[in-house]
């Protein structure tokens, strides 16, 4: 039994010694590197959310994140940024899609070199025609046109859609399908993303437009100055007040009900999910059989209160 015993032990101990050897002598796999560009301005509070949520996501994969934008909104300067994460050869590219005409062929060109594209928030209905692996976000039109609807169901009979980047093709859709659900009674008012050009802009338009009671702003980064012009002018009641996305901002004013609802596409999901779901192609080869979804939803006076803890969070 003595001699079993110290067999045992010694073989025991050969094993663990081999597998030491083995497992020194293999090297360690190299951490993905994902490149995710947006069209989102750093003044936008959207896009640090979706940042937000791409960061936390390669950090809990142990991934490499690249966060890539243009200091404007400018389609030329974001399609050289694409093009730069291509030519840099990552193993996986995420890109807010907002203009196949700009950015069609860099995405063409990513997944003719085998880089995998996941398209977030923008351009999902054509995404695919490039070659891109999926969509995360929501249909633009469809959520403009439960906008109109939800308006009309509160009394509205005309309103107008604030574009603050015409020819991003994702609020375009977004305006277009507001229109549609009015039957043609909306209008589009361009902008630029400048506060205080999109105040005067709203309060110009409205003025001119007496007939005119519902407004929808395309995110915080219009919503907020709208709010703030009908604060300044006591005219909250006057008008039904709707926004896409949200922001403290936002969510401060449904809360008080000067604002009757955003529509919420929970945004950290489009920074979180393509990043594990580009994890775990290039670690498994498994991606969804689909489109993500992740809104609309919308927000209103009545779960206000549930989300702004979240959005103290950087989350929502």
């Amino acid at each position: 039994m003595a001699r079993l015993s110290q067999w045992l032990l010694a073989s025991a101990a050969t094993t663990a010694l081999m597998a030491g050897v083995a497992q020194a002598q293999e090297p360690e796999q190299e951490a993905s590197r994902f490149v995710m560009v947006t069209h989102g301005v750093p003044s936008d509070p959207f896009w640090s959310v979706v940042k937000n949520g791409a960061e936390a996501a390669a950090d809990l994969v142990g991934a490499e994140l690249e966060y890539r934008a243009p200091s404007t909104f400018d389609m030329a300067k974001m399609q050289q940024l694409v093009e730069a994460a291509v030519a840099s050869n990552p193993d996986g590219l995420i890109l807010s899609f907002t203009d196949e005409n700009a950015l069609g062929g860099a995405v063409q060109n990513a997944v003719d070199n085998g880089i995998p594209v996941i398209t977030i928030n923008s351009g999902g209905d054509v995404a695919r025609d490039y070659g891109a692996r999926l969509h995360i976000g929501q249909s633009e039109y469809e959520a403009g046109k439960q906008a109109a609807e939800r308006m009309q169901e509160l009394g509205v009979e005309k309103g107008v859609c604030v574009n603050h980047e015409q020819g991003n093709q994702g609020l375009d859709q977004r305006c277009d399908g507001f229109v549609e659900g009015f039957d043609g009674n909306a209008e589009q008012l361009a902008t630029t993303y400048d506060p205080t050009n999109i105040r005067n802009a709203i309060v110009a338009y409205l003025n001119e437009n007496s007939d005119v009671r519902g407004v929808l702003t395309l995110g915080a980064l219009a919503a907020e100055p709208m709010i703030q012009a009908m604060r300044e002018q006591g005219a909250t009641d006057m008008f039904t007040l709707g926004t896409f996305d949200l922001s403290p901002g936002i969510l401060e004013a449904l809360d008080a009900g000067e604002l009757n609802f955003a529509i919420d596409q929970q945004q950290y999901m489009q920074g979180y999910l393509p990043v594990m779901f580009l994890d775990q192609f290039v670690k498994n080869g498994l991606l969804p059989a689909g489109d993500v979804a992740t809104g609309p939803g919308f927000v209103t006076q009545e779960n206000a209160a549930q989300v702004i803890e979240l959005s103290s969070q950087g989350i929502r």
